[in-house]
């Protein structure tokens, strides 16, 4: 195959992509046809799945998605996954001051 091929590949995919059941804008349009040309998948919706699992875990490793998590909701991935708070594993609940200015920073 050949460059030719690539640039034919990866426009066919795009001006399939415009039908897709979810909305892209073109540059992703565009990135995703570019990854359905190198990784050869079966069906494009494959690697949607792959980037939504890359996306969280990128989140997950880097503390993101537990800074969200406490800055929206006052809890972590973790307690989501246990079910209870880590004061209420410790056997304890600790509250905050409301109305400090520091009080509510993230809790490593």
């Amino acid at each position: 195959m050949t460059l030719d091929d690539l640039v034919d590949d990866v426009q066919a995919t795009n001006r399939e992509l415009k039908d897709a059941d979810f909305a892209l804008d073109r540059e992703s349009r565009t990135e995703l046809a570019m990854l359905v040309a190198a990784l050869d998948p079966e069906e494009s919706d494959e690697l949607v799945r792959r980037a939504i699992h890359a996306l969280f875990d990128s989140y997950v490793q880097s503390g993101k998605l537990d800074f969200n998590l406490r800055s929206a909701y006052d809890a972590t991935y973790d307690e989501y996954l246990a079910g209870m708070s880590y004061d209420e594993m410790a056997g304890g609940r600790q509250e905050f001051p409301q109305d400090d200015d520091e009080g509510r920073r993230y809790q490593y």
